[in-house]
């Protein structure tokens, strides 16, 4: 009975594995509701696996991408960048806080999904200033507290000194935002 339940464990620990390196930025809720098992079981088999707790993985995800950028500085990206692809696209991830929201709906307040999707579309430009030139924006459903938004954006033009963006943002499978944003490169010593 002893070698089934090891053999269990290793196949539970084995999809564990692979749900995140499909996605690292599961929570230990979700991955509980996917293998079946509770959440003490899943924190258990991530310190066995030396797998680091959501709020560390997104951090060392983070800080593998913020050298590229040029358009902005430390702390000035809404979201935690997770990807990037100067130039052609990024992904960045916003864990919505008690501060973020209405105090009387627990929605989170929509200059923070659009700071989210813009600042993404900056960071996508590899230049010293990047200004927003124009946004069209479509807020499509609520987000409420402790969601999980994943914003994609990626280029899909450009006119000279002028990139046009797309932008979508998600809570799990849904839609929550979409944008499109004429981002304009300059250097410093053009202004």
């Amino acid at each position: 009975m002893a070698l089934k339940r090891n053999q269990t464990k290793h196949e539970r620990q084995q999809k564990l594995v692979a749900y995140l390196d499909g996605n690292p930025f599961l929570t230990d809720e979700e991955l509980a509701e996917l293998l079946g098992v509770s959440v003490p079981t899943i924190r258990l088999d991530r310190l066995e696996l030396g797998i680091p707790e959501l709020r560390v993985r997104t951090k060392e995800v983070a800080e593998q991408f913020y050298g590229k950028i040029r358009s902005l500085g430390t702390g000035e990206l809404i979201g935690d960048l997770v990807d990037i692809e100067i130039g052609n696209r990024g992904v960045s991830v916003l864990e919505v806080r008690p501060d973020m929201v209405f105090g009387k709906t627990k929605i989170l307040r929509g200059h923070y999904l659009f700071a989210q999707a813009n600042s993404l579309a900056v960071a996508l430009i590899n230049a010293e200033v990047v200004l927003t030139g124009r946004a069209e924006v479509r807020f499509l459903k609520p987000v409420l507290l402790r969601e999980k938004v994943i914003a994609y954006a990626r280029v899909t033009n450009r006119k000279g000194n002028s990139y046009f963006i797309e932008t979508t943002s998600r809570v799990g499978n849904t839609d929550v935002f979409m944008g499109k944003f004429t981002v304009i490169a300059k250097e410093l010593n053009d202004l």
